[in-house]
């Protein structure tokens, strides 16, 4: 018979079956596909397997005296589970649920949205920086804590709270984390998030515009200072800038003689910044100040997961792999190449793979190949040493910590095994392993260690 007119005679059953078999069995009957009408057997495929038994048990006989009714009776319904329908169905069902959940975080949103626009306007905060979808690694453990705590317990313990680190960590993602839980535990708390370079564009149209300049800067001040909390992002713009440092200090020393919680956060230490006064730089020092560094291969890993979480996607290993080995040096990178693959992706309809992913972000065709001889030159330039020393039994504090270091870079860039680093430094696979693994301890507690382990893969980048 013609697979068209078997095609017809199914969806004519199908018409009469859903009528009389309850609803729940529907959607292992719907999307059975006929493929064939021979000697008085009805042949269908299936993508779900477990649709054979449930069929077979419950509506074999009634699906054969639908088939009787309309003209056709069988000697067999024949039900054949087909694995490239059932990776098919499986695409379409990864699709609805993703559209569902789409559909629902827009409905929460709008939602949400009503109560929270006008708070979120006054705030100047971004929806998407909340707690609840920050990544915390060994880079950022310490700052998430102190963050987290400062938003239950605003101006009691840690205040002002300075986070400082490279640009596109997640300092400005806490930052404005503390805003939002404040806004939806505490919604009578005054929140304020202001960028230190927006800051200082105000403070300056305030002095140039004619009129009554008091007026304005008593409006401005008020603006700043009439706050529970005040969030100031990238602090360190503000050098050079004698009249807002000055503005700065006055709107300090307002809302902590109120005890009002003051969060601040730059690229920089307070006391790397250059031309701070020094009555500000003691202020920002006289509450707690925590970093954030870039995150390590497991952090980037997650972060990668988590993004693919949010959008309902199911991606292979090797591909998070890919990307997270290729962009190491902030978080702000990381989600901006897995946001391009997932766009090239829905707009070519394509499956997000290893290939795929290569095709998309050419990284193979940027990579420099880094040695352990690259890594030892550019330690041991840092150090003042050599490789030889490096290299040789010598335990003097400057070679051995040159020598540590050099290992822990030398398995986080180059990927080599510890017996190949063991080779080149001359040593035992005990001694690199001890090594590494030191190294690695160490920069989640000593500061110093993390800004040269920071520095010397930025050398490394550069010059290698």
């Amino acid at each position: 018979m013609d697979i068209v007119e078997v095609k017809n005679i199914w969806n004519n059953v199908k018409e009469e079956i859903i009528k009389t078999v309850p609803a729940t069995s529907h959607p292992w009957i719907m999307p059975m596909e006929a493929v064939g009408f021979e000697n008085g057997i009805f042949s269908v495929i299936t993508g779900q397997s477990f649709a054979i038994q449930i069929i077979r048990k419950n509506h074999y006989q009634q699906i054969l005296d639908v088939f009787s009714s309309l003209g056709y009776p069988l000697k067999k319904f024949d039900i054949i589970y087909d694995e490239d329908l059932s990776k098919e169905l499986k695409k379409q069902k990864e699709k609805e649920l993703k559209a569902q959940k789409k559909a629902e975080e827009k409905s929460l949103k709008e939602t949400a949205f009503d109560g929270m626009a006008k708070m979120q306007s006054q705030s100047n905060l971004n929806l998407k920086y909340k707690f609840e979808n920050f990544v915390v690694g060994d880079n950022s453990k310490l700052a998430h804590a102190v963050a987290y705590n400062v938003a239950q317990h605003p101006a009691e313990k840690y205040n002002p709270l300075f986070i400082y680190g490279g640009s596109g960590l997640g300092k400005t993602h806490l930052m404005q984390a503390i805003g939002h839980y404040t806004l939806f535990n505490n919604p009578k708390l005054k929140v304020r998030y202001i960028k230190t370079e927006d800051y200082v564009n105000e403070l300056v149209d305030n002095l140039r515009k004619g009129g009554d300049t008091n007026d304005r800067m008593a409006k401005f001040r008020q603006k700043y200072r009439n706050v529970d909390i005040l969030l100031i992002d990238d602090i360190q713009f503000v050098e050079s800038k004698s009249r807002t440092m000055e503005e700065i200090f006055h709107t300090f020393d307002t809302l902590y003689n109120k005890n009002k919680q003051i969060v601040i956060t730059s690229d920089k230490r307070p006391k790397d910044i250059p031309t701070l006064p020094e009555r500000l730089r003691t202020r920002f020092e006289m509450g707690i100040v925590v970093d954030i560094t870039p995150p390590d291969y497991e952090t980037r890993v997650a972060i990668l997961t988590n993004l693919a979480e949010q959008l309902g996607l199911k991606i292979s290993f090797d591909v998070y792999d890919y990307i997270a080995k290729n962009f190491e040096s902030n978080v702000r990178e990381l989600e901006g190449a897995f946001n391009k693959v997932t766009a090239f992706a829905d707009i070519e309809n394509a499956e997000i793979d290893l290939a795929f992913t290569k095709k998309v972000l050419q990284c193979d065709m940027n990579i420099k190949k880094v040695s352990i001889e690259d890594i030892a030159k550019i330690v041991a330039e840092y150090f003042d040493v050599t490789i030889d020393n490096l290299k040789s039994p010598a335990r003097a504090q400057r070679i051995s910590e040159a020598r540590k270091v050099a290992v822990y870079l030398a398995r986080e860039i180059t990927k080599s095994s510890y017996e190949e680093i063991a080779e080149y430094f001359e040593k035992k696979h005990p001694t690199i392993l001890y090594s590494y693994q030191k190294v690695k301890e160490d920069i989640k507690t000593d500061i110093k260690l993390k800004q040269t382990i920071r520095e010397l893969k930025q050398a490394v980048k550069t010059n290698a």
